[in-house]
C-alpha cells in the first residue's frame, strides 16, 4: 500500500499491486487494474518511487524471514 494526496489534500492509501499505469496530463492520473482512475497531487515519478519503495519492503521482508528460516534449520 502506498499513501498518496488528492487534489483537496485529503490522503489515500492505494494498493500498489493494483497500479496499472501513471501519467501525467498535467495532473497526475493513476489507473488501478480494475479500471478507476484517481487524479493526485504527486508527480508521476514520485508514485513510481513509492511503489518502488514499498516493493523493496515487501520484497526484503521475504528475503529476511526465508535467511532466519534457514539459520533456524541449519542450526537444528
Amino acid at each position: 500500500m502506498i499513501k498518496v494526496r488528492r487534489l483537496n489534500q485529503s490522503e489515500l492509501v492505494i494498493n500498489a499491486e493494483l497500479i496499472e499505469q501513471v501519467e501525467a496530463t498535467p495532473d497526475t492520473i493513476i489507473t488501478l487494474t480494475t479500471g478507476k482512475k484517481i487524479v493526485v497531487l504527486e508527480k508521476p515519478d514520485e508514485v513510481v518511487e513509492k511503489v518502488i519503495a514499498y516493493r523493496r519492503a515487501c520484497h526484503n521482508a521475504c528475503l529476511d524471514d526465508n535467511i532466519d528460516e534457514a539459520l533456524t534449520k541449519r542450526r537444528s
